[in-house]
């Protein structure tokens, strides 16, 4: 099966490629327009240098070139992860979220149906389109300080209710992917998975950035009072997931995706700081405890109150699991940046300084 990742050199995609070639016998066509966050070092050498591995940098928006890349290439498979993510852009800028993520969401499956079209009965039969989304589409759901009793999951019926730019162009590009399978027949699967951590992570969000932070004896950004509450989804078990759909998911059909890992922010940052308690006992100068540089800030406007994934479709489906629980999970993770200084080092040397999260 030969597989067309774009945005394969970010951080999920890239831990898609890589258990892809790691882990199975299939190939990969890694499509990724390679903007700040793209890191082909995200990729070992090694799997970059098999024959089953092939990188071109294109953007989505492009549709001659995508379309060129289809019908010479001649994939099994499109895994649609290349998107703007991260939601402090999206509220400073949104202009780039509308263009990659919804119009390059639209020209990519405009080439994909056409590419499609023009396949075998049993190719057309076989295809898949698979596109990549996030629980944030759904908004968000009660916070436990605010009501009593049973606290309810975002499922796959979740009606959408988007609350930022970042999330509004990814419910505007599901959107899309449906409209295109109803009425073209194209074979497209959706997944939304929760908030993804681990390593190869780019700094600018949550975990690496408090890793990296406190490392270098800078404050701990946390917005508001730390209680927004997130599902916590270690990176490799999403990839693996990610490849159960693409294989065995039902063409038109949506799957949460979830760690079933609900923490606070604070909690994150706090746990975090007590693994580098254990692993980095010699902190930095002026530091006497790594907690001690937590720094409330003022919060993100329109910010979230919970998200928390009822993953059972895929366990009872498609019987995936996440392995790996939080505490597991994010040990590895800050091993992880511990262990590969030279990696975030590079990242640090260009543009993005660990500049922003939260204002003042």
């Amino acid at each position: 099966m030969k597989i067309l990742i774009t945005g394969g050199a970010g951080f999920i995609g890239s831990a898609l490629v890589r258990y892809i070639l790691s882990e199975t016998q299939h190939s990969v066509i890694n499509v990724d327009k390679l903007t700040y966050a793209g890191n082909l070092n995200s990729i070992p050498e090694s799997l970059q240098s098999t024959d089953r591995y092939r990188f071109e940098q294109l953007d989505i928006c492009n549709s001659s070139a995508i379309l060129s890349l289809l019908q010479e290439s001649q994939p099994d498979a499109i895994m649609h992860l290349a998107a703007e993510s991260h939601v402090d852009r999206s509220i400073d800028g949104p202009g780039d979220f509308m263009q990659t993520n919804i119009i390059g969401t639209f020209t990519l499956l405009e080439a994909a149906r056409h590419y499609w079209s023009t396949l075998d009965n049993e190719a057309k039969a076989n295809f898949r389109f698979h596109h990549i989304s996030t629980d944030e589409v759904y908004g968000d759901l009660p916070h436990p300080d605010d009501v009593e009793g049973e606290l309810p999951l975002f499922t796959e019926s979740t009606p959408y209710a988007p609350s930022s730019p970042y999330s509004a162009s990814k419910a505007s590009s599901d959107h899309l992917v449906r409209a295109w399978q109803r009425t073209y027949g194209l074979p497209t699967i959706i997944t939304n998975c929760s908030n993804n951590y681990g390593p190869y992570h780019f700094p600018e969000k949550l975990v690496p950035h408090i890793i990296l932070n406190a490392l270098a004896g800078k404050p701990l950004p946390v917005y508001g009072n730390g209680s927004q509450i997130r599902d916590w989804l270690y990176v490799d078990d999403h990839a693996r997931a990610l490849f159960t759909v693409v294989t065995q998911g039902e063409i038109g059909e949506t799957y949460n995706i979830g760690g079933h890992n609900e923490k606070r922010n604070i909690d994150v940052v706090r746990t975090i700081c007590d693994l580098l308690e254990e692993l980095v006992p010699n902190k930095p100068a002026g530091v006497t405890q790594y907690q001690d540089l937590i720094k409330f800030v003022q919060d993100r406007p329109g910010h979230d109150a919970r998200y928390a994934i009822d993953s059972t479709k895929m366990s009872t489906e498609l019987g995936w699991e996440p392995q790996e629980s939080f505490e597991s999970g994010i040990k590895k993770t800050v091993q992880w940046y511990l262990n590969n200084e030279s990696w975030w080092q590079q990242v640090l040397s260009g543009e993005y300084q660990l500049d922003r999260l939260g204002k003042e």
